[in-house]
């Protein structure tokens, strides 16, 4: 989940995912039945519920995003500062890193059809806003009140995205010891859990030199940090 590059890489990906949308849907399927499964950097999924919504939930509700929920794969992750501040204080984590994780995970397109379709050819691919695999959600959902949603649901409910992927950095925190040798502070290292997974996390809390993705990561994280604590407020 690095600038220039990253851009050109999504631009063919997202090429290649309108091919496919394109012969799914000549064959009489729409892509929101092509349905899915699959993980991301903090990797993630679910079983299916669809009856069910979040605002049907009391113990679940969050404020309404400043703007209107969209489809499309533009977005900017600050219209959903209310979600990112809501779930961050239910989950026990800081609102900015939740902020700066949506805008570390906005490199893509984050439209449910291309996702979807996306997600046909490369069955390993992540679901929504927060870039979740499956194996990840289906470990993050386990006793939360969101126990019952489906990872295929993430690219169609943002906020579900988003307390998802504060409950993960929740579970991230719970297995850092209280003092580690590395260069990181708390919330490097959770972002780095986040895109890499708690054994590298740990790996790098002892000081292990991260890899060029992880690095590329942190990178962006930092970059990011400024904005996302503006938009977090």
């Amino acid at each position: 989940m690095a600038g220039r590059r990253s851009r050109w890489t999504w631009l063919v990906l997202v090429v290649a995912a309108v091919v496919v949308w394109g012969l799914l849907s000549r064959g009489g399927r729409t892509p929101s039945q092509a349905g899915g499964d699959q993980p991301s950097p903090s990797g993630g999924q679910a079983s299916r519920s669809p009856e069910r919504s979040p605002e049907s939930s009391p113990e679940r509700s969050a404020p309404a995003p400043s703007a209107s929920r969209t489809e499309s794969g533009d977005y900017d992750p600050a219209d959903y500062a209310p979600q990112v501040r809501a779930r961050a204080r239910q989950a026990g984590v800081g609102p900015r890193l939740v902020m700066a994780i949506l805008y570390n995970e906005a490199y893509k397109p984050h439209d449910p059809a291309l996702e979807r379709a996306w997600q046909k050819y490369k069955p390993d691919a992540a679901f929504g806003i927060a870039n979740m695999h499956r194996a990840a959600y289906d470990e993050t959902r386990r006793g939360r009140d969101f126990a019952d949603r489906a990872w295929d649901e993430l690219p169609d409910d943002r906020d579900l995205a988003i307390e998802a992927a504060a409950w993960h950095l929740h579970d991230l925190d719970a297995r850092l010891p209280a003092h580690w040798s590395g260069p990181y502070t708390r919330d490097e290292l959770l972002a780095l859990g986040y895109n890499a997974g708690a054994s590298n996390m740990l790996a790098f809390a002892r000081d292990v030199s991260p890899g060029g993705q992880a690095r590329s990561y942190l990178d962006r994280l930092r970059g990011n940090w400024a904005k996302a604590g503006r938009a977090a407020g």
